[in-house]
């Protein structure tokens, strides 16, 4: 199949805007919960976690107006920029929504971005004002001002002279301001003004400025929870972000939590994920799929410990797998799980799968996964243990999202089908092409970009390598520009290698390696984390460096196993012949990786010149 279209199921009106929800939930149901914040002293203070304070309609609207009569009283316009460098946070919602009742352009930006990068976003977005969550941001901030003629006004989030009441401040300065003022601010937005430039992450070259406007994220948004994922937002469902609001991925879902009701909560802290977990108590997550394979690894880590948990770990996860496995052939009419495999899998659900779903909560069935592939092992390990994976996919041309696997058509190994309203296209060299309502505007500011990706037919050239079946389901194969070519002439995807090696426990990051060459290669590096446990189920020294252990015959034989896994997906001419242990990391601190963690492959080629030269000696 080379196209494949779904009908859109809502339209948006064009006198609509993202802030509207705040406000006509607020007349309609005041008094409903729609989101829960941490508790003076839970992630956001100094106390013990575990606390959360409802949020209802009402008390969010009149925290979203005085903020935003605020912003107009410091002179912020329609259309303004204003940019917001934070934490996933309560806050960072509030500010969002208060920004777009003011009619303006919220920039977002990573909080764990580096000088030149927030330069760059603030100086590109020509932003007036920003929000700033710590002293170290504002401090940041300070001293890039004289590079930043348009940025007037800079307002810190963590206030510790407002007693734990951030924004309060601003917020004082609403009184100037009418609600019939802020009202007909609001009401001039129209569908097809700008909402919000997010930044791509800048994988080669410096970020683009994606335009959304506010037809994108209610089009993607209403779309989806009206059709694709309605089981997911019911009115009685909830999730806990943990990801980057910065990024487009969770951004969406920010938005979708409003628009259909379902309560939102926010945690800022990775190290606080798991007691939030369990005390917020979300029915859905949302992903990538490293936290996924961490889990799975964590698990398994524990139970080998002792070599009965280990031997019961294996048999639970092959039942889990097997029984995810029978209920797919099932769906297409071949035989579902047998009487022992049902029997088996009840056994382990009350040794082992109810452990795993009493680690994120209890009450979680549903997960969104996406920016990477999640692996058809996982995938079905998961379902097996009653959390169902629905992977997706998207850009942030795309407004995020743009396909993904519906709870009752879950096809595990495929990232699903289009959202309502979007088309997808298979290009004569393989590449994906989009259309629909959630396509964006353009490149801010860069025609030349925007001309690259955009065609005049409306046509999103994604730069993504995938195929259709025959029910319309998206399989992601590679990457356009990361294909390699190898002296032989053999085209290879490192994306299939990569995310195979990646699930391994003690591959943090890995990156393949050939173009050129006269064969295939890769450079490894190790999960910190995973590497103590190693060292003690194989009886190494406690102090022991990976400097010492990356030849050591049993690490490298691990690793090894691992590579000869991953080569399973591809032909020979494609499979990783040697592989390099590198010593360092690739992180975002060091620059190897974008917040959103894809590889710079430019900047390991560059830094790690000499251990390729190596793979080829």
């Amino acid at each position: 199949m080379r196209e494949y279209s779904t009908p859109a199921l809502v339209d948006v009106p064009a006198s609509a805007s993202a802030a509207d929800v705040v406000f006509r939930r607020a007349a309609e149901e005041p008094d409903a919960v729609i989101m829960r914040r941490k508790a003076p002293g839970g992630a956001d203070g100094a106390g013990p976690a575990g606390g959360w304070q409802d949020v209802t309609a009402r008390a969010f609207r009149d925290e979203v107006l005085p903020l935003a009569k605020g912003l107009m009283a410091a002179g912020v316009q329609a259309g303004d920029r204003v940019a917001l460098l934070s934490r996933t946070r309560y806050e960072w919602t509030l500010i969002d929504y208060a920004i777009w009742t003011a009619g303006a352009v919220t920039v977002p930006i990573y909080e764990t971005s580096s000088a030149e990068q927030v330069q760059w976003i603030l100086s590109d977005s020509q932003a007036r004002a920003v929000f700033a969550e710590t002293a170290a941001h504002e401090a940041t901030i300070g001293s890039l001002r004289a590079q930043l003629p348009s940025l007037e006004m800079t307002w810190r989030i963590e206030d510790e002279a407002a007693d734990g009441q951030p924004l309060q401040a601003l917020a004082a300065r609403s009184g100037v301001i009418g609600d019939e003022q802020a009202e007909a601010r609001r009401h001039a937005v129209t569908a097809g003004d700008l909402a919000t430039i997010i930044y791509t992450s800048g994988t080669t070259g410096r970020p683009k400025g994606c335009a959304i406007t506010h037809a994108n994220l209610l089009a993607d948004t209403r779309n989806a929870t009206a059709g694709a994922l309605t089981e997911l937002f019911d009115i009685s469902g909830s999730t806990l972000l943990f990801l980057p609001l910065a990024h487009a991925f969770a951004r969406i879902i920010q938005v979708a939590c409003l628009e259909s009701g379902i309560v939102l909560g926010h945690t800022p802290s990775i190290s606080d994920v798991v007691p939030d977990l369990a005390s917020f108590q979300p029915t859905f997550l949302l992903a990538v799929p490293r936290v996924f394979e961490r889990v799975y690894n964590t698990a398994q880590q524990q139970a080998s410990q002792s070599a009965v948990k280990s031997r019961i770990f294996r048999a639970a996860a092959n039942t889990a797998i097997a029984h995810s496995q029978a209920l797919d052939s099932a769906a297409r009419g071949g035989r579902g799980p047998g009487a022992a495999l049902v029997l088996r899998h009840r056994l382990f659900d009350r040794l082992v799968y109810r452990k795993l779903r009493d680690a994120v909560g209890g009450q979680v069935r549903y997960a969104i996964s996406g920016g990477a592939a999640l692996g058809e092992r996982l995938g079905h390990f998961f379902r097996g243990v009653g959390i169902t994976i629905l992977e997706g996919y998207g850009m942030t041309e795309l407004t995020a999202a743009a396909t993904v696997n519906r709870p009752s058509r879950n096809k595990i190994g495929t990232v699903g089908l289009p959202i309502p309203g979007a088309s997808i296209k298979i290009a004569d060299d393989g590449e994906v092409l989009f259309k629909g309502p959630m396509a964006f505007s353009g490149y801010w500011q860069n025609d030349a970009a925007t001309a690259e990706v955009l065609d005049q037919d409306g046509w999103i050239r994604t730069g993504d390598i995938g195929s259709l079946d025959d029910e319309g389901f998206l399989r992601i194969t590679g990457r356009k520009k990361e294909l390699i070519v190898t002296a032989g002439g053999k085209n290879v995807s490192p994306a299939v290698l990569e995310d195979r090696l990646r699930s391994h426990p003690l591959i943090s990051q890995c990156m393949v390696v050939g173009d050129g060459r006269p064969y295939v290669a890769a450079l490894v590096t190790i999960d910190e984390e995973s590497l103590p446990h190693w060292k003690r189920q194989h009886g190494k020294a406690a102090d022991a460096t990976l400097a010492e252990l990356k030849d050591d015959p049993e690490f490298v034989a691990d690793i090894q196993q691992s590579v000869d896994e991953a080569n399973k997906a591809v032909s020979r001419p494609e499979s990783i012949r040697r592989f390099r242990i590198l010593e360092t990391d690739f992180t975002e601190a060091g620059g190897q990786l974008t917040p959103s963690l894809k590889l710079r492959r430019s900047v390991v080629v560059k830094e790690c010149a000499a251990d390729i030269e190596a793979l080829y000696s």
